[in-house]
């Protein structure tokens, strides 16, 4: 029995939602006419509230997307030092749309208006211009972090007063609605684009969804296409991200549940230095300073547990739809053990 809590994005399509995709209704997407890709973009739009949704290969062209639709060359973006966008998108903020990105030293991945409105560029010339502000929600790195919804707020009436977009990388949202009984309207208002990944807690194989009103969404198809993203057939894969959201939304309270159980046992265990705060399904971790780092994970590898390193010290486990409750019981016995 192989363990692996690497990422929630390792997950294969159950029997159910591969039926559900091998009966989809395809056309050509290029040409809009694929009506399961169609049907999908409607029903995610109007959870959000919003004019208009686009079908993305990956969270990562969703945000980049968003990006070069809220910036110019030159702009400057404000996110968290533990940014998705800056940390594992291969550069793209530079090399897709040409801007910086001034990085809040926050805490978990998260900061408040009041660091948003220093980290604002004076309006100088020789300054670079700050046009945007993004958020990442649940923060991967920050250990699966739910930001306080009252400091969205505040930081959007920053946005609103400095003329600012307001992006959010939503790639584990949907972890953050269950754990805080949120809903997708309240986001919706806030936030002038956000990317929705299909493929990580809901279990679908491929796809992310960017979300907006239309005037700000008007170039998203041209720019989906300068980026390669355009698809022909991929109601097969929109299909999964429809028999997701309505079968495998309430689920995460179980990859929550497990990710705190596994916290509690490493919190006991005398070689680990600090477990971040736990509040989905992701877990962060360190192991004492006279503990090899690369060593323990190759330990956990042998016994068919695999994990993966984050950087700067911190490790990581994800909880998923395919780790059983007797992947689970194996994983904390060998934890006990190690």
């Amino acid at each position: 029995m192989i363990i692996d809590l690497r990422s929630d994005t390792i997950t294969k399509p159950s029997e159910n939602m591969l039926e559900a995709m091998m009966q989809a209704k395809v056309g050509d997407d290029v040409f809009r006419e694929d009506e399961t890709v169609n049907q999908l973009e409607k029903k995610i739009a109007k959870m959000f509230g919003k004019d208009q949704a686009l079908f993305f290969p990956s969270g990562t062209m969703a945000n980049q997307t968003a990006l070069k639709l809220h910036t110019n060359t030159g702009d400057q973006v404000i996110c968290d030092k533990y940014a998705h966008i800056y940390n594992y998108e291969s550069g793209g903020a530079s090399f897709n749309s040409g801007v910086s990105c001034k990085l809040i030293d926050g805490d978990r991945g998260m900061f408040t208006a009041k660091q948003v409105e220093e980290a604002i560029n004076p309006e100088a010339y020789y300054y670079s211009k700050t046009s945007l502000v993004e958020i990442e929600n649940t923060t991967n790195k920050g250990g699966g972090a739910c930001w306080d919804f009252d400091e969205i707020l505040k930081i959007k009436g920053v946005c609103n007063e400095n003329n600012l977009g307001f992006h959010l990388d939503g790639a584990r949202l949907w972890n953050t609605l269950v754990s805080k009984n949120e809903t997708t309207e309240q986001y919706g208002e806030v936030f002038d684009t956000i990317s929705i990944c299909l493929s990580k807690g809901l279990g679908c194989p491929v796809g992310s969804v960017l979300v907006g009103d239309s005037k700000i969404m008007e170039d998203a198809l041209r720019i989906r296409k300068i980026f390669g993203g355009n698809m022909r057939q991929a109601g097969y894969l929109a299909a999964a991200g429809l028999y997701a959201l309505d079968n495998n939304m309430d689920r995460l309270k179980e990859d929550h549940i497990k990710a705190n159980e596994i916290g509690e046992v490493m919190e006991r265990l005398s070689f680990i230095k600090s477990v971040e705060p736990i509040e989905t399904n992701i877990v962060i971790f360190e192991v004492n300073n006279d503990v090899d780092e690369k060593l323990f994970v190759e330990q956990l590898a042998n016994k068919d547990i695999h994990i993966i390193s984050m950087g700067g010290g911190k490790l990581r486990m994800v909880t998923h739809l395919d780790y059983t409750n007797v992947m689970h019981e194996k994983l904390i016995k060998e934890l006990k053990s190690l």
